[in-house]
């Protein structure tokens, strides 16, 4: 499947990180920035955007006695993005319209590659097929201490699936996001979560001031 989309299309901006980052929080600052610079945003999320996609992530959040598959979970994962790109995303940015998605292919990467020891190659053989040529053009990767962002996660209430995950787990998984953010710098604006609020915006906005330039 070759999925290209016009010089005309929108922007395709990504959030990043492991547990308990602040991808909420500085997400709504994303939108109130970009919306400011008189650009129209749509707001959407991975795995889900879309009712069926919706369905979809509650099926992998959602703690149960039974194992989930590693493979399974990675074909739920695409299965929710084809849905997701589909219907949301690719409309979108046809429209002309910006989109701002909460984790996108690079989460697979870091959590069922990285955390999950995943074969790559079965992870990039999916991304072709269900994306075409359709990658983020700015990814923000929210980067902290694995056992800080556990301890703001934990603070949130219920831990889901994945939150029940060992340290080591999420050591991989932000082991990962940093060798993707060291192997595409042209689109990765990393920033330091370990800050402040305010300090940790004011990075956000110096990434987005350079994008929009």
């Amino acid at each position: 499947m070759t999925m290209k989309i016009a010089d005309t299309r929108g922007k395709f901006l990504t959030i990043e990180g492991t547990e308990g980052v602040g991808k909420s929080t500085n997400i709504a600052y994303i939108q109130s920035y970009l919306t400011s610079q008189g650009i129209e945003v749509l707001t959407t999320r991975e795995p889900g955007g879309t009712p069926l996609a919706e369905d979809i992530r509650e099926l992998l959040l959602q703690n149960r006695d039974e194992k989930m598959d590693e493979t399974a979970e990675l074909l739920l994962v695409f299965a929710a993005r084809a849905q997701h790109l589909q219907t949301v995303i690719l409309p979108a940015l046809e429209r002309g319209q910006w989109v701002l998605c909460d984790r996108f292919t690079d989460a697979t990467y870091a959590y069922q590659g990285g955390g999950r020891g995943l074969d790559l190659a079965l992870i990039e053989m999916l991304e072709q097929r269900i994306q075409g040529d359709i990658r983020p053009d700015l990814t923000l990767l929210l980067d902290i201490d694995v056992t800080i962002g556990l301890e703001r996660a934990g603070r949130r209430g219920e831990l889901d699936r994945f939150e029940h995950e060992h340290v080591a787990f999420f050591e991989k998984v932000r082991h990962a996001y940093l060798a993707r953010a060291a192997t595409f710098p042209e689109r990765y604006g990393v920033v330091d979560a370990s800050q402040s609020l305010e300090q940790v915006q004011l990075q956000v906005r110096d990434h987005l001031a350079h994008f929009l330039q």
